[in-house]
């Protein structure tokens, strides 16, 4: 028996909420690694761990946010905790991976191509982690052109992230960039839901609404509280980047500019003043004696 799969339960809310956290955790990512090219070394690493962190939790957010609207008519849904963690862990390391290599390695085709591709790669595997770590009284069933097409999508608009993110300056630049991640989150989430086919495990003369039959949480019930954790993260890593970078991982400020030597002052033991009667005294002691040997030859 084929289940009835709706991935827009509550219409456009659930799809827009998912890009806007989508698009927040790229904005604080993708400025963390543009942060980390103009850092020292050894800051660079704190910024690009919180880049990578900030993209992570912001694409694992965004897939459940989106998942709070997917359901199957004939079945309630629920979630495998450890395996949806897992998916996390994996998004935040290998994002962590395309994020660490376009940092160190700079702007360089093969880095650029090596590390988005990482970086889509980890996103397609949180979003079949989460897909996997799903429980209900059915089989799940995969388009494979769509699955690859989901995982292109995820590569090449993050390498299209990563470059604009390293290579262009100003503000409308790194929004731009902050939208084309969220673009290929989002749109490989529901590339990867318009591949998915559900095969119910259930006799077709059981009622069409199993809600109260078969045992599992609400999508929302399960997932709100899941979602504080990165939620927080993300508002923590949203104050970070208001201060100024070398306030907050103690990177040494600018050397001050030299001053001109104009600027210095005169030590106070080279100056004479004129009136001093002591001055003579002071004078360096072979012009005494030559002063002295001229007055005796006089």
């Amino acid at each position: 028996m084929q289940g009835t799969v709706d991935g827009f339960t509550y219409g456009l809310v659930t799809p827009v909420a998912a890009f806007l956290m989508a698009a927040l955790g790229a904005a604080l990512g993708l400025r963390c690694t543009t942060r980390s090219l103009h850092a020292t070394r050894s800051c660079r690493v704190g910024w690009l761990a919180l880049g990578s962190l900030s993209i992570g939790s912001g694409v694992w957010t965004m897939h459940f946010v989106a998942m709070t609207g997917f359901t199957v008519q004939e079945t309630p849904i629920s979630y495998d905790k450890p395996l949806t963690f897992a998916g996390l862990a994996v998004a935040v390391v290998m994002i962590g991976i395309g994020i660490f290599i376009v940092g160190y390695r700079g702007a360089t085709r093969m880095a650029l191509i090596t590390g988005g591709t990482i970086t889509g790669l980890g996103i397609a595997s949180m979003h079949y982690l989460g897909m996997a770590g799903m429980r209900m009284a059915a089989r799940f069933a995969y388009d494979t052109p769509l699955v690859v097409l989901s995982v292109l999508i995820a590569g090449c608009a993050a390498t299209g992230a990563l470059w604009a993110a390293v290579t262009l300056r100003g503000a409308l630049s790194g929004l731009g960039a902050s939208v084309l991640m969220a673009v290929a989150v989002t749109g490989m989430h529901y590339t990867g839901m318009a591949a998915l086919d559900v095969h119910l495990h259930l006799p077709p003369t059981l009622p069409s609404d199993l809600s109260a039959v078969l045992p599992g949480d609400r999508p929302a019930e399960m997932i709100g509280p899941m979602l504080v954790g990165p939620g927080c993260f993300l508002l923590l890593a949203a104050v970070v980047l208001l201060f100024d970078p070398g306030a907050v991982t103690g990177e040494p400020g600018k050397a001050p500019r030299p001053r001109d030597h104009r600027d210095h002052p005169v030590p106070q033991a080279r100056r004479r003043p004129r009136n001093d009667p002591h001055a003579r005294d002071r004078r360096p002691r072979s012009t005494v004696r030559e002063g002295a040997g001229r007055a005796r030859y006089r």
